[in-house]
């Protein structure tokens, strides 16, 4: 974290003006060099807050970046779709051609196509890549740097609010919440996928402390909680709505992203931390206990008619941009000519009849064959639209025109349901879970009879095609296949274009993914793990 302190307290300032805080708001001493001191003020506090989230936190606040995989919503996310085998990469950038290629696929005639790669597995390309060295090379990279500079900079915006004098109490406490909110995220995402992690809250410091990655996911407990009291403590003031309408930038409060109540605020806080259960054990090892809270949780988690938080395109891509700021945005078009392709396994999981499917993918003439030597995982015969195919009611899952496309940045009602659907499900109440899954299937427009008569295991494998498919484009999917051991164990019957473009209907795949990340070998070359921290490598 050394290396990205300074660097978030410049970019807070900096750019902030990108998201609509103008220099009198700010009251900037010196517009050229903006500093943390120039927040003293209540509307410079909250231009800090929402610069700091919004750039820092998902745009520019790393020091390295790469044009083909792009920003957090692309990069990071890139490399948890690419894992989860809902898109494929040709390109070699960053390794994403290799990050998420199979050991092993073995066609229908027992044929086996081996990882190209020359180090075989993807768990050796990581132990060989994973090195200070390789800078943006290292995909390991992404996530830990803009998830420690969200951090970081949310203490600054702690320390700043705790230190100014506002006009009354509801609206600093509205920033605190924002502030414990995106700290309790940040956290979230470090414990779910790397192996440790170091607990800060202090601004401009750091610590050799790592972590394991369960003291990680506490942390985020810790601050969502945080949050949570603070809006139940806010509660229906008046002051709350203004403060946090200037936290978020205009051009977002779209659609859903229109200004929660503390009340939808504390349903997101509920799912999110429900997620925080559901992804970091395997299905398997789950205990009542922990279905029973994430039941808890998802039953007051978020509404479909909530309001949540969710980011848009402008026309100067402030926050995204419409053509390549998000992962539906770069699985857009001709697979040949875009960055992400559709994965054949994500099309295969969607029930037939599924208007969703209908409305969004096209099926080619010809399927899209890539360089053979990079092995055939990502050959595909199908391509994402922008806009829909208008389909009445039918969810858009793509839209290249600026400002239509409604990114999703946390929890939203679909996640929600499917989470109860899951707990209900692996807790003998199979009717009541499936009665979710069709409940976001209607929410989508799928235009599917409801689901009926499945015994546990349909039940099981209807929920993993719903997750899939009504989820898609959201980060989650490389959770899943992680927790239900498929990036371990395999996947059996799934369709496969070869590289002659013949395809197979019932291949096997061999992931061998990694489950958990190695710390960073961009940290840990200025920050190397103090006496007494956990392992920073997972043994694995």
């Amino acid at each position: 974290m050394k290396r990205y302190i300074i660097r978030t307290t410049v970019l807070s300032f900096a750019l902030v003006s990108l998201l609509g805080a103008c220099k009198e708001q700010l009251d900037v001493k010196n517009p050229n060099q903006p500093t943390p001191s120039s927040a003293s003020t209540e509307s410079g506090v909250i231009g800090l807050a929402q610069g700091s989230v919004y750039i820092n936190g998902f745009r520019d606040g790393i020091k390295y970046s790469d044009g083909i995989p792009g920003y957090f919503w692309t990069g990071a996310v890139g490399f948890h779709e690419l894992m989860a085998d809902v898109v494929g990469e040709e390109a070699a950038n960053v390794y994403g051609n290799q990050i998420g290629m199979p050991d092993v696929v073995t066609l229908d005639d027992g044929s086996k196509v081996l990882n190209p790669s020359s180090i075989n597995t993807q768990i050796a390309l990581i132990r060989t890549i994973n090195t200070n060295a390789n800078a943006g090379a290292n995909p390991l990279f992404y996530e830990w740097g803009y998830m420690y500079n969200l951090n970081n900079a949310m203490n600054s915006v702690i320390d700043i609010t705790n230190s100014t004098k506002f006009s009354n109490d509801a609206k600093k406490n509205t920033v605190l919440a924002w502030a414990y909110w995106w700290k309790g995220y940040a956290y979230s995402r470090i414990g779910s996928i790397y192996y440790a992690g170091i607990i800060n809250d202090k601004t401009g410091a750091t610590n050799a402390n790592y972590v394991a990655k369960e003291k990680i996911i506490d942390e985020a407990t810790k601050n969502l909680d945080k949050a949570a009291a603070l809006l139940t403590t806010i509660g229906t003031d008046a002051n709350y709505l203004p403060t946090l309408t200037a936290l978020i930038p205009t051009f977002n409060q779209v659609g859903k992203g229109l200004p929660p109540t503390t009340d939808m605020w504390k349903r997101s806080i509920n799912t999110l931390k429900a997620r925080n259960i559901l992804v970091n054990t395997t299905a398997a090892a789950m205990t009542a206990a922990q279905w029973g809270q994430i039941l808890t949780l998802t039953n007051d988690g978020v509404k479909s008619t909530d309001n949540i938080f969710t980011g848009r395109s402008t026309d100067n891509a402030d926050f995204i941009s419409a053509v390549n700021g998000s992962m539906a945005a770069k699985t857009t078009g001709t697979p040949g000519t875009v960055t992400y392709k559709v994965s054949e396994r994500l099309i295969q999981d969607f029930p037939a009849g599924d208007k969703r499917l209908a409305n969004n993918f096209t099926q080619l003439a010809a399927p899209a064959l890539f360089n053979s030597d990079r092995g055939n995982s990502f050959n595909t015969r199908w391509q994402l639209v922008s806009g829909g195919k208008g389909q009445a009611g039918v969810v858009v899952l793509s839209n290249l025109t600026v400002g239509a496309y409604e990114l999703t940045l946390a929890s939203t009602y679909e996640e929600n349901e499917l989470m109860k659907a899951e707990a209900k499900i692996y807790t003998g109440d199979i009717a009541g879970g499936l009665t979710s899954i069709d409940a976001v299937r209607t929410f989508q427009g799928a235009g599917l009879d409801p689901l009926s008569g499945l015994d546990l295991a349909g039940a099981k494998e209807a929920l993993r095609k719903e997750r899939r498919v009504g989820l898609v484009f959201r980060g989650l999917s490389f959770y899943d296949a992680r927790r239900w051991e498929v990036i371990t164990k395999g996947r059996t019957g799934a369709v496969v274009v070869d590289k002659a473009g013949k395809v197979s209907t019932n291949a096997t795949i061999t992931y061998n993914f990694l489950d958990y990340w190695d710390v960073p070998d961009n940290e840990l070359a200025y920050n190397p793990a103090a006496a007494g921290s956990a392992p920073v490598k997972n043994p694995k």
